[in-house]
């Protein structure tokens, strides 16, 4: 697509929108974000029955529908065990660090949740870095299902221009984001053109007015202003890798239910029954409590059995492929006992961080980008000039653990490797920049009380 777009040079802006948007392929998108949100397949079944060799849709025939969570366990296992504690930001310059935290904050430790969240349901997800009507740095996200990027080249490493459409009434709106602004259009009757009902079109990515004369003036970042997430180098969705067999289970558990429906009633065998049809034997029985029948005839009832031994290794085995497939920690394990070692537990974890390692890996360059964007900001606003490579990412994964063995391991380590690398590790270290300032006072009210007792 990408490359049809970057070809057709003779493309206008507004055929190279519709181009776009008709290839856009969100399937996998969507099945990611409604197993999210407990949406399963199972939900749309129906139960057939034959009729002179025709299939039609029996609405007597039970059919339980039951859904399973099994991708919300999972996602947020990920997403939890690499971001349920705050990403450090740690620069080399300090006052950058207090910037970061100051321009950033709790709002990007809620925004990584969402956007980790996203891209394990969609395989990629967008943020908008931007200076609000106040001169505030700020950043949205961006839905991929919206989101078309147009690379320079196959390399994917810089953006040419981004495409952000959605839905507006009965039309669609599309941005269309250069590198100095963005030009707005709208869909009629299918085709796309300059949006009238926007005023200034196109516009900076910012603006600044000068009071003396009214005038507004115009800015671009001189880069497109969008930074991809990815969930992993093929942009798959967590889904992708285990949908089956979560159709598989929610299959089993619903046609289980379904069968425990049903042979809750007997099964009648007949043999000899002098009556005409089998509602007047039904009538019979509940009313008279005895039928008719000739000769040796007689009745016997049937009950079905369900094989559970054979069902329950069934379950048991989708549970293990669920969790190996998955990559996530089996949750009902009873194979460590009640305090398991250090290395029982990195076993335990093995799969989930193999997965999380891969997310961080992936979001580096995000993150690396988004702070190009708030020194681009820093430097515009007269607050300094600071190098945005300078800046090191520290993933606190969050792990059940045996405290007792970090914090000693912790502790050996003093004079072996930086006090910053021993409290960035520390089990009770959740944020780096934070706990050196708590350091710090109480290094200072200790050489004052110090001060006090000698006098």
């Amino acid at each position: 697509m990408n490359e049809r777009i970057l070809q057709g040079a003779n493309l206008s802006v507004a055929e190279t929108i519709k181009l776009a948007i008709e290839h856009h392929d969100i399937r996998h998108m969507i099945d990611g974000e409604r197993y999210y949100d407990v949406e399963n397949d199972i939900l749309q079944r129906k139960q057939y029955m034959y009729v002179n060799d025709t299939k039609i849709e029996d609405p007597e025939k039970p059919n339980n529908k039951i859904p399973h969570a099994w991708h919300k366990l999972l996602v947020d296992q990920k997403v939890n065990y690499l971001l349920g504690n705050p990403i450090n930001f740690v620069a080399d310059n300090e006052d950058l660090t207090l910037l970061i935290n100051e321009h950033l904050g709790e709002k990007w430790d809620d925004a990584a949740i969402d956007i980790g969240t996203a891209v394990s349901n969609k395989g990629q997800e967008w943020l908008h870095p931007y200076i609000d009507e106040d001169g505030e740095f700020d950043f949205l996200i961006i839905p991929a299902e919206q989101s078309i990027p147009i690379w320079e080249d196959e390399r994917e490493k810089r953006l040419k221009a981004f495409i952000r459409y959605y839905p507006d009434g009965d039309t669609i709106v599309a941005e269309y984001h250069t590198e100095n602004d963005v030009t707005f259009y709208r869909s009629f009757n299918g085709e796309f053109d300059i949006d009238n009902l926007v005023l200034v079109n196109p516009v900076g990515h910012f603006h600044v007015f000068k009071q003396s004369t009214e005038e507004r003036f115009d800015y671009g970042w001189g880069k497109v202003p969008f930074i991809r997430f990815l969930n992993n180098t093929r942009k798959k969705t967590d889904l992708q890798f285990y949908k089956q067999i979560i159709d598989a289970w929610d299959r089993r558990v619903s046609d289980n239910q379904n069968n425990f429906d049903e042979i809750q009633e007997l099964i009648y065998v007949l043999k000899n029954y002098e009556g005409e049809n089998l509602g007047e034997f039904m009538r019979n029985l509940k009313q008279y409590k005895a039928i008719n029948v000739a000769g040796d005839g007689g009745v016997s009832t049937l009950t079905a059995e369900t094989p559970m031994a054979s069902i329950q290794i069934h379950m048991e085995n989708l549970r293990e492929s669920l969790f190996t497939q998955g990559q996530g920690v089996n949750v009902s394990t009873d194979k460590f006992g009640q305090s398991p070692s250090g290395v029982a537990l990195e076993f335990l974890y093995s799969l989930l961080d193999l997965k999380a390692s891969a997310l961080e890996r992936k979001w580096r360059p995000g993150l690396q980008e988004l702070l190009w964007f708030l020194c681009e900001y820093l430097e515009i606003k007269g607050e300094g000039k600071f190098d945005y490579k300078s800046v090191d990412f520290v993933f606190k994964k969050r792990r059940i653990r045996n405290d007792l063995e970090a914090s000693t391991i912790a502790q050996n380590s003093l004079g072996v490797i930086s006090d910053e690398t021993r409290m960035s590790n520390h089990p009770w270290v959740a944020d780096v920049s934070q706990e050196r300032m708590r350091m710090e006072e109480q290094n200072a009210s200790r050489m004052i009380l110090g001060d006090d007792d000698e006098s």
